[in-house]
């Protein structure tokens, strides 16, 4: 799955590229969804429901694993319609012929994001009590679906664009999300009249529904007050757009109403990124690595990359696994991502038998099309330099270890690995 782009491949580099492939397979849906997807049939929790009863069965698919999840799911049943709706730079995977296609944009909403929004609400309001709906649901949502509320597409695009340069995290983040638009948080199903069901995939340390993808199809336990906090905390008072600040103002005030905060369906998370390092720390015994797995590393890239140093023990043929999604603020103006500068930011701080790689299972890394780095010897020159400007990518083009994989269709957070010989 790696095409990777690296100058000199030692066994060490060797190695973990085929640690971090083992952990980009476990990622795709087909390994999971047929644990709940029978052919016609659901296991939702404990029960399973038959769906030859209903009248008509549709599908609404949304995210970077989008296209991958229905293509397994027409394999196990025959939908009526239905839409799929991934990023634009994806070439579509086989789907059913009764699915529609819409590409929208990520990170950041477009014109096509909000009209697949109000294509999923045409489809939701058409149906009838006696008709069933299968939501397949991955990270990438929050963008692609996009309706936004008391503020317009251009101050929402603006307002995303803060935020995500701004440290905050995804939860952060999604909770001012959810309070300028009209669909998220489960407010998308004040549109549906049948039962459903939504199969979620995870993409956010916590695997918290009220955060993945915006809680489309759950709920919120977020608040317009929370809102605030989150702005204050990160300075964007004077940053943000007048109106976005206005609405949320009028929202603490009582003046509008809050976010759903119970489920009106069941919401089934299916995957998570402990799946994929359960499947790296797998390769790695088999490999003759004492490896230890480190679960959910987030907040600031900086503090990340510190405890992941110190949680990793530098003792021969030893590896740490880890993955989750930290943080980074966006002061500078160079091209990277989360997962360089990681790397990167460990480089300047281990030893050279030692392997540092990090990659995000979407198969995309920040501002860049590489899905990550690996760090082997090479250079340890200008790093901070680099880093000051939030420049990863500029260092691992001159010195090697860009990985490029292209979009992977599915999503589990970031993965990594740091092994020694």
């Amino acid at each position: 799955m790696i095409k990777n782009k690296i100058r000199m491949c030692d066994n060490k580099t060797s190695d973990a590229l085929e640690i971090i492939d083992a952990g980009l397979v476990a990622a795709q849906p087909k390994y999971f969804l047929r644990k709940f997807i029978k052919k016609n049939k659901l296991l939702v929790r404990s029960k399973t429901i038959s769906l030859s009863k209903f009248r008509r069965i549709y599908l609404v698919s949304v995210g970077k694993a989008a296209d991958s999840m229905t293509e397994f799911a027409c394999t196990k049943i025959n939908f009526d319609g239905g839409i799929t709706i991934i990023p634009k730079n994806y070439k579509v995977k086989h789907i059913g012929k009764n699915i529609d296609i819409i590409h929208a944009s990520h990170p950041i909403p477009d014109r096509c994001s909000v009209m697949a929004a109000t294509f999923v609400i045409k489809l939701l309001q058409s149906l009838n009590p006696d008709d069933f709906v299968v939501f397949l649901i991955s990270g990438g949502t929050s963008s692609l679906l996009a309706l936004p509320w008391g503020v317009d597409l251009n101050q929402k695009k603006k307002t995303t664009e803060i935020l995500l340069k701004s440290g905050a995290s995804i939860h952060e983040v999604n909770a001012v999300r959810k309070h300028i638009s009209a669909i998220k948080g489960g407010q998308i199903l004040q549109h549906l009249k049948c039962q459903a069901a939504s199969y979620v995939m995870s993409d956010v340390v916590g695997d918290d529904l009220n955060v993945i993808a915006s809680g489309l199809t759950y709920c919120d336990n977020s608040t317009y007050a929370d809102c605030l906090k989150i702005v204050t905390k990160y300075g964007l008072e004077k940053r943000l757009p007048p109106s976005v600040m206005r609405h949320l103002n009028a929202g603490v005030k009582g003046l509008l109403p809050e976010t759903p905060k119970r489920p009106k369906i069941p919401n089934i998370i299916v995957a998570t990124n402990a799946d994929c390092l359960e499947a790296m720390a797998y390769k790695a015994k088999l490999l003759g690595y004492d490896t230890k797995i480190l679960h959910s590393v987030h907040g600031p890239v900086n503090i990340t990359a510190k405890k992941i140093i110190e949680t990793f023990s530098f003792k021969k043929k030893s590896c740490l696994v880890f993955g989750g999604e930290p943080t980074v603020f966006v002061h500078g103006a160079g091209k990277g991502g989360r997962n360089q500068e990681l790397v990167l930011r460990i480089a300047g701080n281990i030893k050279d038998n030692v392997v540092v790689a990090s990659v995000g299972t979407d198969g995309i890394d920040g501002n860049t099309k590489h899905a990550g780095a690996v760090f082997s010897s090479a250079s340890k020159n200008h790093i901070a330099t680099y880093l000051k400007n939030n420049d990863s990518n500029s260092f691992f083009r001159k010195y090697g270890g860009l990985i490029l994989t292209g979009p992977t269709h599915t999503n589990l957070m970031d993965i990594g690995l740091i092994l020694s010989e």
